[in-house]
């Protein structure tokens, strides 16, 4: 099983990486939305839906990712026309703040709700509605934060990823009171707490290589830099719990097999869907303003 989970990580890891890397930016844009797809199909599978049904919803976001591209091309970075990088901000802010702003009042202020009353998706449409809103806004994400360079947006995965690991070592290092026993009982505050301190200090290390409005060179930005890392790794946190619960409720141990050894795309972005559409939508708001 070990085996398989490493061989399966190096393979994800390097097809990331040569997407991230190699791929134009239409390339990227086909990359993430198939992702998507998958995660949307997935989903279905917490709603409860049949094989058919749940084809039809990884099919119908694809679409949607696809109409989105057509009729804003320049909101995904993807238009010839776009000469400036002040263009493509203003154009990613007319699309994206119809999917950033509900998407962070969710994560805000309705998934810590959502988790205390351990609330059940609703069925058939209800809940795929929620789930297009949540995915719909990390494939944008995705697309658009690429245009500050590959290599930041793998410094904001790295630390996400960063977050869940930390949070797991010292969890059972230290780790003694349960964070949310009845949704994962292997999470803990110490756990959490180490994941945010790792994440405080590598943030501030790998600064150089996010977005200049990210980067905290002053004094003040080194506070905000801070602030915003420690919140958007309690946002990654109720990420994974919140994914964690639905798994629970459908009576499903991963969202998928399609990845040996990992589960499925939903069980290794789950903390990627809560963070990403929150950064994206600090940084354009910030690039604007």
């Amino acid at each position: 099983m070990l085996k398989t989970r490493v061989v399966t990580a190096l393979l994800l890891f390097a097809v990331f990486l040569l997407a991230l890397f190699l791929l134009p930016p239409i390339g990227w844009a086909v990359f993430a939305t198939l992702v998507s797809a998958v995660a949307a199909w997935e989903w279905g599978g917490l709603v409860g839906l049949d094989t058919p049904a749940r084809v039809a919803s990884g099919v119908g976001l694809a679409l949607i990712c696809a109409a989105i591209g057509i009729a804003q091309p320049a909101a995904l970075g993807i238009s010839a026309e776009i000469v400036k990088f002040t263009e493509f901000v203003e154009s990613a802010w007319i699309v994206g703040r119809w999917l950033y702003l509900p998407a962070a009042v969710f994560w805000i202020v309705v998934a810590p709700f959502w988790l205390a009353r351990r609330w059940r998706l609703p069925e058939s449409f209800g809940g795929l509605a929620v789930g297009a809103s949540l995915i719909l806004p990390t494939w944008l994400a995705l697309v658009q934060l690429r245009q500050a360079g590959a290599l930041a947006l793998l410094a904001i995965l790295m630390l996400v990823w960063l977050a869940d690991v930390a949070a797991y070592f010292a969890g059972r290092a230290f780790g003694k009171h349960k964070l949310a026993p009845n949704i994962s009982p292997g999470k803990t505050w110490e756990g959490a707490i180490g994941g945010g301190v790792a994440v405080l200090a590598a943030g501030l290390a790998l600064a150089p290589m996010l977005p200049p409005e990210f980067s905290g060179k002053s004094g003040a930005g080194v506070v905000a830099l801070s602030a915003a890392l420690i919140v958007l790794t309690a946002i990654s946190i109720v990420g994974d719990l919140f994914e964690s619960l639905l798994k629970r409720q459908a009576g499903l141990k991963d969202s998928s097999n399609v990845l040996p050894g990992h589960g499925g795309i939903l069980d290794r972005i789950d903390s990627q869907i809560s963070t990403l559409p929150l950064a994206v939508l600090v940084w354009l708001m910030m690039l604007r303003y």
